[in-house]
């Protein structure tokens, strides 16, 4: 009997036993499987693209032909330092992003506050979907809205000139403005969702031991949230930095961003060469902070 058992041709597993007989007890192969996919698109699709930017702006125009000629050069790197208005633009746009991140974090730090540590659940709630209901909007849609708002003949100034006051109109102050309005949920969201970590015991033993408000912030909140303050700065001072499409619609000044749009179909290797501006000065941005032990929490 068991050797007619033995003769017996044994059924085929099926293609997804095999597979499953595969992965099975190998943690490290099912995890490196499933990250293939979205691992091979950021090296290829992202990663890809960005060494394929920063090569060409090694490039040059040639100047009688106009074409890109694939030769090796620093010409557009000492044009962007040597030349004043290159560095008037980008002081104006790291100013500008500056101003945007600082202006979002002191309207971020009471409201996300408010919302972790004051309301209920139920008005909590709500005021987290109030906060995400303009992330459901176009960005363009937002951006055209406060053009109109700003505009000579807008609704702000409409609402001011009967008190003998007018707007900002179209420049530094409305770019401030807009993206300072576009980036601030991602402020608030990480900053939110740090103090909503906070345990309220802290906070009441700080007020059982006599300290004041300011206090018990600047020496017990402020350095367990710092972290989430400098994730949530990286959005908008990124994003500020490479913003063109806002920029243009509310302001002529030249910021990064426009410039590159600009320069792109007359010089590619220059505007590959600005590109990386935003680039080294966010990895400036980030080893300062980690100096500063911004990540040590995360």
């Amino acid at each position: 009997m068991e050797a007619a058992d033995a003769l017996t041709p044994q059924p085929k597993r099926s293609v997804g036993r095999r597979l499953a007989g595969l992965f099975h007890g190998r943690p490290r192969l099912q995890i490196s499987t499933l990250l293939a996919g979205p691992v091979g698109w950021l090296v290829i699709g992202y990663l890809g693209s960005l060494a394929v930017l920063l090569v060409a702006a090694f490039w040059t125009l040639g100047e009688l032909s106009g074409e890109v000629e694939h030769t090796f050069t620093l010409d557009n790197f000492n044009t962007i330092a040597t030349e004043p208005v290159y560095r008037t633009i980008i002081g104006r746009t790291v100013l500008i992003a500056a101003a945007v991140t600082v202006t979002d974090a002191l309207l971020a730090l009471p409201l996300a506050f408010f919302m972790a540590k004051v309301v209920g659940a139920r008005t909590r709630g709500l005021l987290v979907v109030a906060v995400l209901v303009p992330l459901w909007s176009s960005y363009l849609v937002k951006a055209y809205a406060w053009r109109t708002i700003l505009l000579p003949d807008g609704a702000l100034n409409w609402a001011l000139n009967p008190l003998g006051l007018h707007g900002p109109g179209q420049g530094n102050v409305a770019v401030w403005l807009l993206m300072s309005y576009i980036w601030l949920p991602y402020m608030i969201i990480p900053i939110y969702a740090a103090l909503e970590r906070l345990p309220d015991s802290l906070l009441s033993a700080s007020e059982d031991l006599g300290a004041q408000p300011g206090h018990t912030f600047r020496r017990i909140v402020l350095p367990l949230i710092f972290p989430a303050i400098v994730a949530g700065s990286i959005f908008t001072f990124s994003l500020t930095l490479g913003d063109y499409i806002a920029v243009a619609l509310v302001s002529k000044t030249q910021f990064i961003g426009t410039v590159v749009f600009s320069t792109l179909e007359t010089n590619r290797p220059l505007a590959a060469a600005l590109t990386t501006v935003p680039i080294l000065i966010m990895v400036a941005y980030l080893l300062i902070a980690r100096r500063f032990g911004a990540f040590e929490h995360v």
